[in-house]
């Protein structure tokens, strides 16, 4: 009704005046653009011709070919791995496989699907005994990785005919999550439907298990397949091929050493906008309490400023935080292996024709490597023993690392036990063998990448604009062979004291979107399932409820199920949380205290006794449900009990309960925010 009465009240008489109006109008408008014709056709016309300028050539490097199949015909490679990969490991298996080749008379190359043009798979067909091989991890909910995202827009609108291609596909992903490597799942089929030739058997890597060893099942089947397909057999050259060479710096200007940036050399003194992974933001730390009462853990909360950062989140986002290696550990290193730590040194791509120049930011001292750049902490994966088992001089642990290496059941069952079970690190595998001293640049050459840390967001954009805080337990445990293990992000931040000595505490950090939301309407309920810090993001949203509430909106039901071990020791946020329901902004406050008690109660029970009311929240008002926390049984649990609530209170067998179920997460209505 308003949009029709403003058109009736600008809408001009009828008449004669109104032509009359208008012819004068149109001439003025002819004569106006007849001018800006005529000044455009001779004055900027005149700018155009002026003489070029010789051409200054500049010492920039230039512009990447967005051709893989021009790099490998230059090159004389004819298999490809492309990898999408979140945490490196994708990509690790990638540069495995692309060395493999060289066994079997074939050249291969490890490549990142974000530098290429995919569409060029259908070419690979011009390269003889081509083969592209997909290492795909899954991410989040069934998502592609970062470096993935494009490939997958890609495949889902494509109509490319990919019969010319040979391909094979190895997925990495984790058995607890609802999306089972869906990633890897979905390149498999999908290129098979375009018309690609699938050599070998889609390979499931599961990382709840023992991903190392499922990779090397598929992989010790998967070159047999290779080798006949193309007619081709074992060389037997099973030599260590050197990737990087050492260049050492004995006279280097210091300004051009890397000193722990990620990306852009100084970085960290002139920080510039926008911030990501490659570019993370010294975020000063103002507060690090600590927030239970008892018990033997440390769970804290930080703050840290974003101030003048331009960075942007919403509750429900994460922060990606680096690391640094404890330094003991580093030292550690150094003198078991007799090595100056603070020796500047490059490894360069011995492949001058690949993108990948150096494993991590180069120059720079070792210490700096260790420190920053590589994970020492993790237990090696099986082709870093297989390649240092050359430097061990006694011939039983020789025999012992190979042996680990190997794809015999009693190697996998050895490397099972020792390594992994054990979790011993690079250094705690150097001290039990005694023999084993490798050069240091092979090691740091060999180790994969120390990766960002992603915790969710403890605030809401709304409430604290400046400030992203973090909510995280520190771990600690003893493992098998009597040693003390850390968590490397949990105790770097623990220590991290805001102001101290003066000096401020700085955390490299970038925010990554998520599509943990809450409802776009504030008036629609919200169930949130978040025992432990998986109260974390509910802390966020609970504060953004709060301040839409002071602005005057209508919000609906928000209902908390959040567990702990016990009352008086690690209730987290305890007075926030009572300060909220008094408010009236927490509806309902449910909390179960596990140990308090003979029988131990989790927040499923708790959800349980509440069956009746949770159905008509999610049935008759529409809820969205958010879960956060342990994937492996929480998340599981809490799952089953909303199929067994649905099934008793909407009249439903078990297999219509979880299609509801299923669908209200294809809605977005159910979402999980869960880690393992």
């Amino acid at each position: 009704m308003g949009d029709a009465g403003m058109e009736s009240t600008v809408s001009p008489p009828e008449g004669t005046a109104q032509d009359s109006f208008l012819s004068m109008t149109d001439v003025f408008l002819i004569s106006l653009i007849t001018g800006l014709f005529t000044y455009w056709f001779f004055f900027r016309k005149k700018k155009e011709e002026i003489p070029d300028l010789p051409k200054i050539h500049t010492v920039s490097s230039p512009a990447r070919d967005s051709s893989f199949i021009e790099k490998m015909k230059k090159t004389g490679r004819n298999i490809v791995a492309f990898y999408g990969s979140q945490t490196g490991t994708a990509e690790e298996f990638a540069n495995r496989l692309s060395k493999d080749a060289h066994r079997y008379g074939l050249r291969g190359m490890a490549a990142d699907p974000e530098e290429y043009d995919l569409s060029d798979l259908s070419r690979l067909s011009e390269i003889d005994k081509s083969l592209a091989v997909f290492c795909m991890a899954t991410y989040g909910e069934g998502d592609p990785t970062d470096n993935a995202q494009d490939f997958y827009d890609w495949l889902q609108e494509a109509d490319t005919d990919l019969s010319g291609l040979r391909f094979a596909v190895f997925g990495l992903g984790n058995m607890t999550y609802e999306h089972f490597n869906a990633m890897g799942k979905y390149v498999d089929k999908r290129l098979e439907e375009l018309g690609a030739r699938r050599i070998f058997e889609l390979g499931l890597g599961d990382d709840d298990g023992n991903l190392e060893e499922d990779f090397i099942t598929w992989r010790e089947q998967f070159w047999p397949a290779v080798c006949e397909h193309f007619g081709v057999e074992a060389t037997g050259e099973e030599s260590s091929i050197r990737q990087y060479e050492l260049v050492v710096h004995t006279d280097v200007n210091m300004n051009k050493v890397y000193t722990g940036e990620m990306g852009r050399l100084k970085s960290y003194e002139n920080q510039k906008p926008p911030f990501d992974a490659k570019n993370p933001f010294l975020a000063v730390v103002t507060e690090n309490r600590k927030l239970n009462e008892g018990g033997e853990r440390h769970l804290m909360h930080l703050e840290l400023d974003i101030s003048n950062s331009k960075i942007r989140y919403e509750s429900g986002d994460h922060v990606a935080v680096y690391p640094a290696n404890d330094a003991s550990l580093v030292n550690q290193l150094g003198e078991i292996l007799g090595t100056d730590l603070d020796t500047v040194m490059s490894l360069n791509n011995l492949d001058e024709e690949s993108n990948k120049k150096h494993p991590f930011p180069c120059p720079t001292s070792y210490r700096t490597a260790l420190t920053y750049y590589l994970d020492i902490t993790n237990p090696p994966r099986t082709n870093v023993l297989h390649e240092l088992a050359q430097y061990a001089t006694d011939t039983g642990e020789q025999e012992q690392l190979r042996k680990m290496a190997s794809s015999s059941a009693e190697g996998k069952a050895l490397y099972l036990s020792w390594v992994v079970e054990a979790r011993r690190n690079i250094l705690a595998i150097l001290q039990d063998t005694p023999s084993l001293r490798p050069p240091i640049d092979h090691l740091c050459e060999l180790l994969p990448r120390l990766r960002a840390r992603y915790y969710s967001i403890t605030s809401s954009s709304k409430v604290h604009p400046n400030s992203i805080h973090i909510c995280a337990v520190t771990v600690e445990y003893e493992t098998k062979t009597g040693r003390l293990n850390k968590g490397v992000a949990t105790n770097w931040l623990k220590d991290k004291v805001p102001n101290e000595n003066g000096r401020n505490s700085l955390v490299p950090m970038y925010v990554r979107k998520s599509q943990f939301r809450l409802p776009f309407k504030p008036s629609t309920p919200v169930i949130m399932i978040g025992p432990g810090t998986g109260i974390a993001p509910f802390i966020g949203f609970i504060q953004e409820r709060a301040w839409l509430k002071e602005q005057g909106k209508e919000v609906g039901e928000t209902v908390l199920y959040y567990g702990c071990r016990r009352e008086r020791e690690d209730y987290l946020y305890r007075q926030e949380l009572a300060r909220f329901k008094q408010e009236g902004v927490l509806t309902q406050l449910n909390v179960a205290f596990s140990r308090d008690q003979a029988e131990k109660v989790y927040v499923q029970h708790l959800l349980k006794k509440n069956k009746e009311h949770i159905w008509k929240l999610v049935n008759d008002g529409n809820a969205h449900i958010y879960v956060c926390g342990d994937a492996r049984n929480m998340a599981r649990d809490v799952q089953n009990t909303f199929y067994e609530i649905v099934s008793e209170y909407g009249n439903m067998n078990q297999s219509q309960a979880v299609d509801y179920v299923k669908k209200l997460m294809t809605k977005g209505r159910y979402s999980l925010d869960v880690w393992s």
